[in-house]
């Protein structure tokens, strides 16, 4: 059994989401992404959490699907909840994934922490709460949940981040840190990336869309192979990632190409000042054009608290492949717009034809496309799975530009066969 996973989005509880992120939306785009096992998002908010208790059913041990349909997708239980505060004379603000095992447990983290912060306020809560704290109050309340640092290079609001984080797990959670077990690679780095430090060697390094909307699910995703789907195989297999003790494992996950995350490079969008670490260094980091900082992204940041080399693969590490949404590859393939009427409309028609976009980008062979679609889109298709993009890379919060197609080529694609 294969089936793909994305723990980390957000309802339409949470500040600048969609009002379609309701249960029945996330389920309908659960399927047309290829998503099996979807995050509740949002938990912690209590009309959010209402909504789950009302509208899902348990099936597998910890798992939930929607009630009275025979829907095969599944929710698991999460939330992400942003911690502010300070430590060491300095602000830190970091995001945190929490996974739980039931609505019991839930309830109970809902009520303590309902004490420290509104949990109204937002379906991610903003609590004044040191993040040890946290994996303090979850743990006793539940020894099988998990707790994830979220999106772990963004400068803003991470563990790692270059605006308010830590330089290691240890100097942030403490005698806690034996109790985080992974962490999420986020929109702007790439396992590759984090291999290089020692945290990001230690931990298993989960990816998740952070969805914001139903067409974002699984733009980051994680696939599983094994005999057990549940919630406790699923955190095994998250916690011990060379050797889960039960019968799933983490085979790879699916990125972004990390460029395109809005804080690749270093830079101050105000002046539209991007630059590369080594550029940054030159200039002290402060903007040549006004002289205020510049927002340090997180290749800059990486290379700080790197102890390996570039290009650097531990022996363990966990695979993983860079995709560029569907809708995005049609688009750049017709050089028009996303979110267009042709676009839509070849995109229901791949979808039609072959399930769901995850199997369209991974593993429909190249012969099955070119008898749906068009030859430009099913070279883009190729060139994607084989890393052949040009990047644009994003800055200080300015998400950077993939292109698959030089304009040139289009037309020589459309009469020739694919280069792969």
């Amino acid at each position: 059994m294969k089936f793909i996973a994305d723990f980390h989005i957000h309802s339409k509880y949470s500040r600048a989401t969609s009002p379609q992120m309701d249960l029945e939306n996330l389920d309908k785009w659960a399927k047309i992404k290829g998503i099996k096992v979807l995050g509740s998002g949002d938990f912690s908010h209590p009309e959010w959490f209402k909504n789950l208790r009302e509208k899902l059913e348990p099936t597998e041990i910890g798992l939930f699907k929607l009630k009275n349909s025979d829907s095969q997708i599944r929710f698991i239980l999460t939330a992400e909840i942003s911690c502010i505060y300070s430590k060491k004379g300095k602000v830190r603000k970091i995001h945190l994934i929490i996974f739980a095992p039931s609505f019991e447990v839930v309830e109970k983290i809902n009520t303590r922490l309902s004490w420290i912060g509104n949990l109204k306020a937002d379906g991610r809560p903003i609590l004044g709460l040191d993040v040890k704290e946290l994996v303090k109050i979850v743990l006793n309340i539940s020894s099988d949940c998990l707790v994830v640092p979220s999106h772990l290079m963004t400068p803003w609001f991470s563990l790692f981040g270059s605006k308010s984080g830590f330089d290691s797990i240890e100097e942030c959670f403490e005698e806690y840190s034996k109790y985080i077990f992974a962490g999420e690679t986020g929109l702007s780095a790439s396992p590759e990336m984090l291999w290089r430090m020692p945290d990001g060697r230690r931990i298993t390094l989960i990816s998740n869309s952070d969805s914001h909307s139903p067409a974002k699910i699984g733009r980051e995703a994680n696939v599983f192979e094994g005999s057990e789907l549940n919630y406790q195989s699923i955190a095994a297999a998250i916690k011990y990632k060379e050797r889960p003790p039960v019968g799933l494992r983490l085979t790879y996950t699916i990125e972004f190409f990390p460029e395109e995350g809005k804080y690749h490079l270093d830079g101050h969008r105000f002046c539209n000042v991007k630059l590369s670490p080594q550029e940054s260094k030159k200039y002290n980091n402060l903007c040549p054009h006004c002289g205020k900082p510049l927002t340090i992204g997180v290749l800059n940041r990486v290379e700080e608290l790197a102890d390996k080399p570039e290009g650097f693969k531990p022996n363990e590490a966990i695979p993983f492949k860079a995709l560029i949404p569907l809708e995005e590859i049609i688009a750049d393939a017709l050089n028009i717009s996303p979110g267009t009427k042709q676009v839509e409309e070849e995109y229901k028609n791949l979808i039609g034809k072959f399930d769901n976009e995850l199997e369209i980008l991974l593993n429909v062979p190249y012969r099955d496309l070119k008898s749906i679609t068009l030859p430009e889109i099913t070279e883009g298709i190729i060139r994607v799975r084989e890393g052949m993009v040009y990047v644009d890379p994003g800055y200080d919060g300015v998400y950077g530009k993939i292109r698959i197609f030089q304009p040139q080529e289009i037309k020589k694609v459309k009469g020739q066969k694919t280069l792969f």
